[in-house]
């Protein structure tokens, strides 16, 4: 993934307090999850003519 989505010490902070640690790969695949669900949100807020993504729409 080109661009990070996430602030990485939050997730490693998040993930250290469960007692484990957070792989490189597994912040890209988090910045896709994060990516896919605002595409989605965006897609049902313009659906619903609105330019605003509420959090009806995640």
């Amino acid at each position: 993934m080109a661009e990070t989505l996430v602030v990485k010490s939050k997730v490693k902070e998040l993930a250290a307090s469960q007692g484990l640690r957070f792989s490189a790969q597994a912040y890209d695949a988090l910045s896709s999850t994060v990516s896919d669900a605002i595409t989605r949100a965006a897609q049902r807020a313009q659906e619903n003519g609105r330019k605003t993504i509420k959090a009806c729409d995640c």
